[in-house]
């Protein structure tokens, strides 16, 4: 078995600090901020530096929106980062099982049945037995769905004739 099951979280907000100078720390200041306030971040993506700027994008639970970009702003004479943008209509689908760490192919094919419905894919996160994406939270369930399907989860295993179980 590869994928073992499918989870939908839909308490999901994305915060994308636009502008950030791309320098040693930075990282470290922002997320310290946002733990001094107890907030929880679950993703982050870290775009390309261009020009000796990035973006940093992450999501955190959808009630933390007002404070963690207090926080953000907070640093923004200190850091120099351009604007704060957020969207709390998110929510984080994960493939979850531990056969993908032997398996090439898991995160193009969950990608693919994403895609095949026309739900776009925000954010991704991955680990050894793990794939979760952000997705616009109207299309949560049927991303669940879309995976489930998938990986076939749910239909009945054929045993080889004579096989007792």
């Amino acid at each position: 078995i590869v994928i073992s099951g499918v989870t939908q979280d839909k308490n999901q907000a994305k915060i994308t600090i636009i502008g950030v100078p791309d320098r040693p720390g930075i990282a470290a200041k922002i997320f310290q901020s946002l733990a001094d306030r107890s907030i929880n971040v679950d993703m982050i993506i870290q775009s390309a530096s261009v020009g000796g700027v990035t973006d940093v994008s992450f999501s955190v639970s959808e009630s933390d929106p007002p404070k963690a970009i207090e926080a953000v702003e907070g640093l923004k004479e200190d850091i120099g980062f351009k604007d704060v943008a957020w969207d709390s209509n998110d929510a984080k689908v994960s493939a979850v099982g531990i056969g993908m760490r032997s398996h090439a192919g898991v995160a193009a094919k969950m990608f693919k049945a994403l895609a095949d419905k026309g739900i776009n894919i925000q954010m991704i996160s991955t680990s050894e037995i793990k794939i979760s994406c952000v997705v616009e939270r109207k299309f949560a369930e049927e991303a669940v769905r879309a995976i489930h399907d998938a990986f076939e989860l749910g239909k009945p295993k054929v045993q080889a004739e004579g096989d007792r179980g």
